[in-house]
Parts: structure tokens; C-alpha cells; sequence
């Protein structure tokens, strides 16, 4: 693992750090905030899945984590949101590719060979973390926004007893009835929807659920709502009579601005279901 900057913030430190990744076959850079509390103590940690289009950067720097992780006492790591580089599949469809791995195991060509986020994220990336820095594998949280909403939301769902607690900013609630989903678990996994169910927050919350408090916020004003399909999961929820709260965000659309003015209310939800 080599250090590709520390900052100081708010009392601790931000990181950027890059690996080689034996599961997408390709470099992998994450960001890592730590807080003051980790230089003497393991720290809870709250895990931030991004949405198309990011990197490890975007919510490291636009989402305004930090201050209220400091306060808190627990850390935050940003994962990439795909494998990268120049032997890496693509698609020029900025939803499709390098930069929308979709948080799924590929299994068809040519996104096979590196397109493997679901294993990356729950499993090689969770082990460097516990074996390299202060993290208490017994006190963690997830969330997401977009793309990583459904991504927090099915790992969350799908592993039980590991995460504390979840939460989603405008996630991709439905993929299997989506554009935002059709198109590419159709190029990652084949045609047969059949595998494509596992990686459906909706499907998975009438199947399981998830065992531990859950928040949702979606804004009104959100430009994809409809490729989002919010109200098949609200729906779900209720059937299942799921704990959890739905909030739909009178005025606020798909942007980070909607993600930052929200999100010390779902760092503050984690932190108790952390420090519980």
C-alpha cells in the first residue's frame, strides 16, 4: 500500500492511499479520514459508497463528512467506484464502465476480468483496512449516494450482523426495473435476469431486510427520481414493515449539495448505532 497524501482535518487526518487489488487486477485508490481518537484507540468506521461518475475524491471532498465523523469519533473510507486504467474495459456512456462498476461481480466480456466490486469492496478492501490502520471490525456502518446508495443498501442487506446500521442518499432503489440497471447488469452479469436479483435493494428488502435502523432521504426535485424508483422500496418497506425512515426532501435534486445539506443528520444516525 503506498500513501498518496495525508492532510490534517478537523483534529485528524485524511489520507488517500493506492494498492495493488489481486480482485480487479488493476492499482485501487481509497480515502480514509481518520479521527484524533485513532491515534490511541480502534474507531468505529462508516463506509461511503459514490455514485456513476466518481472517484474516491468527489464525496471525500464535496459530502462534508469529515467534521461530523471528527466529532463523533469514527472514521470514514471512500472507495473507488470501479477498476481503472488503460487495460481496463470502458464504454464511452458515462454509465457504463470505468467509473460504474455498479458494485457487482462481472461476469460476462469484457468487464469480467477487473469488474469485480462486490468483492472488493466486501471483502479484499475490508481486510487491508482492519490489517493496516486502528478500525474496529466489530463497529461498522455504510451508506451511498446514487449508485452507492444501492450498493450500501444490497451489501447491507446481504450481509448480516456486519453493519450497524445503513443509510442512502437518492439511491438506485429498483435496478432490475431501471434503465439505471437494466443496461448494466445486462453487460456485468448476461440475460438472465434471474442473477441480476441479488443486487435489487427492493427485491432483497422483500426477501430479508436488513436488520438494524435504516434511513433513506430522497429529494423531490431529483432530476433521475424516475430511473431511482424510490417508492418500489418505500413500498417494500411497508410490506415487509421494515424499521427505518423514508424522507422525501421537498425541492432538493440528485446533487452533492443535496448529499452535504443532509449529511450530518446520517453521520449522527450512524454514530448512535455505533457508539450504542
Amino acid at each position: 500500500m503506498k500513501t498518496v497524501s495525508e492532510n490534517r482535518c478537523f483534529g485528524g487526518v485524511q489520507g488517500v492511499y493506492s494498492h495493488a487489488s489481486q480482485v480487479t487486477g488493476c492499482d485501487m485508490t481509497f480515502g480514509l479520514f481518520l479521527p484524533e481518537e485513532a491515534e490511541t484507540n480502534e474507531v468505529p468506521v462508516i463506509w461511503y459508497l459514490s455514485g456513476l461518475t466518481c472517484t474516491h475524491e468527489n464525496a471525500m471532498v464535496k459530502a462534508g463528512a469529515q467534521r461530523w465523523a471528527a466529532e463523533m469519533g469514527v472514521a470514514v473510507v471512500f472507495p473507488d467506484t470501479s477498476p481503472r486504467g488503460e487495460g481496463v474495459a470502458n464504454d464511452a456512456a458515462y454509465d457504463l464502465g470505468q467509473g460504474a462498476g455498479f458494485y457487482v461481480n462481472a461476469t460476462e466480456a469484457p468487464w469480467k476480468p477487473h469488474f469485480r466490486m462486490w468483492d472488493y469492496v466486501t471483502d479484499e478492501l475490508p481486510r487491508l483496512l482492519f490489517n493496516a490502520f486502528p478500525l474496529a471490525e466489530d463497529s461498522q456502518a455504510i451508506t451511498g449516494h446514487s449508485m452507492g446508495g444501492h450498493g450500501a443498501l444490497t451489501i447491507a442487506m446481504s450481509f448480516p450482523g456486519r453493519f450497524r446500521s445503513v443509510s442512502a442518499f437518492a439511491p438506485i432503489c429498483n435496478p432490475t426495473a431501471s434503465d439505471w440497471g437494466r443496461k448494466q447488469f445486462t453487460a456485468y452479469l448476461g440475460t438472465d435476469e434471474a442473477t441480476w436479483a441479488a443486487h435489487d435493494a427492493t427485491l432483497l428488502m422483500k426477501k430479508r431486510g436488513f436488520d438494524g435502523p435504516m434511513l433513506i432521504d430522497q429529494g423531490t426535485a431529483d432530476q433521475f427520481i424516475d430511473l431511482l424508483r424510490p417508492e418500489a422500496l418505500a413500498g417494500a418497506m411497508a410490506e415487509r414493515r421494515q424499521g427505518g425512515t423514508f424522507r422525501m426532501q421537498k425541492g432538493y435534486d440528485h446533487s452533492y449539495f443535496f448529499v452535504s445539506t443532509f449529511m450530518e443528520e446520517h453521520m449522527a444516525f450512524h454514530g448512535a448505532a455505533l457508539h450504542a
